[in-house]
């Protein structure tokens, strides 16, 4: 049962658009981070309260390597929807730094003109080291907003490598950044991210349009080899069904932008009319689940008394090669008085 003062911020949130919601908004993303165990118990109550209220949204992942203009397209598309009556929520990861644990979170000073619309909410999070691009708390703060009325919610990664691909596990659509001269054309058939992107937008075209158009049919051609031996579903010519697209764009000129929301649009009502939608939903919440569970086993076994007594020493021995990383693990586990492997 939710508190006299989250069920304030609970009636700030559902309420009508005002400088009271976006505090609301804030605050309970705040506390969803937070790692105190009171706070967690008070972010659950919230969620469960807010969860009837989700899922009318729809979610968009963007990811690239850093410097491919994720920022400038999130900002450019961001001020188109609004002139269209949309609101707009932006969950931009920022990187944690593995040395002091900070992060810069300086993604609004990217989206100036945008961070200043009512109809406009930035929230930069650090990632905490936190594998696949995204916060750990990503999934909540994108249902909070949602319960807050933003029907577009867009969750912007730390950058991109091969196995980084997580937001597509939260995402509705998942839309891969790439640069005009991001590589020839055996990089463009490589596996992982590539072969799991709904829509890859080669960015920059203002740059070098040759380059740009060389890109866009090297990754078309990869994306077709990529769907008859990776994913069945994209080999096929079923019209009723979406299949990966490439295309060119200028974030920073704004050309191409009003064709890449045509695309989305077409993506939503397919997804929507086939119910890949609510599937792909329906997956990533026992996705979540599973994560959440994942997180609290290692979080329970790193605070275990005997573990944390039996710890310093055992890594010691690993550090110093007198003991097997695998022995050391496994006497861990079994202080805990579990045998797992």
């Amino acid at each position: 049962m939710l508190n006299a003062v989250d069920q304030i911020l609970v009636n700030d949130l559902t309420g009508a658009p005002s400088s009271a919601q976006r505090r609301a908004l804030a605050k309970i993303i705040t506390l969803l981070e937070s790692t105190r165990m009171d706070h967690r118990k008070r972010a659950d109550e919230v969620l469960n309260t807010l969860l009837p209220k989700t899922g009318k949204s729809f979610r968009l992942g963007i990811s690239g390597v850093p410097g491919v203009g994720k920022s400038t397209l999130i900002e450019t598309l961001g001020l188109y929807l609004i002139e269209k009556g949309h609101r707009v929520a932006v969950l931009a990861i920022d990187p944690s730094s593995s040395l002091s644990g900070g992060s810069i979170l300086g993604d609004k000073t990217r989206m100036e003109r945008l961070s200043v619309l009512d109809n406009a909410f930035i929230r930069p999070s650090p990632s905490s080291c936190t594998l696949g691009g995204v916060a750990e708390k990503t999934r909540g703060a994108m249902l909070v907003a949602e319960a807050a009325g933003f029907d577009i919610v867009i969750v912007e990664t730390v950058g991109v490598g091969q196995s980084e691909i997580a937001v597509a596990g939260m995402t509705d659509m998942f839309l891969l950044l790439q640069l005009p001269n991001a590589g020839d054309d055996l990089q463009a058939i490589k596996k992982g991210v590539m072969e799991i992107a709904d829509l890859i937008v080669i960015n920059k075209v203002d740059i070098d349009p040759d380059a740009a158009m060389r890109a866009q049919l090297f990754i078309t051609s990869s994306l077709r080899l990529l769907g008859f031996q990776g994913n069945p579903d994209h080999a096929s010519h079923n019209q009723e069904y979406w299949h990966p697209q490439v295309m060119t764009l200028s974030a920073l000129e704004g050309s191409g932008v009003p064709e890449l929301w045509e695309k989305i649009l077409h993506f939503q009502k397919l997804q929507n009319a086939n119910g890949q939608l609510q599937s792909r939903r329906k997956q990533q919440a026992g996705a979540w689940m599973w994560d959440r569970i994942d997180a609290g086993l290692k979080n329970a076994f790193q605070n275990h008394p005997a573990v944390q007594a039996l710890l310093p020493g055992l890594s010691a021995e690993v550090n110093q090669g007198t003991m097997a990383a695998s022995v050391a693990a496994r006497r861990l586990l079994e202080a805990m008085g579990h045998e797992f492997f």
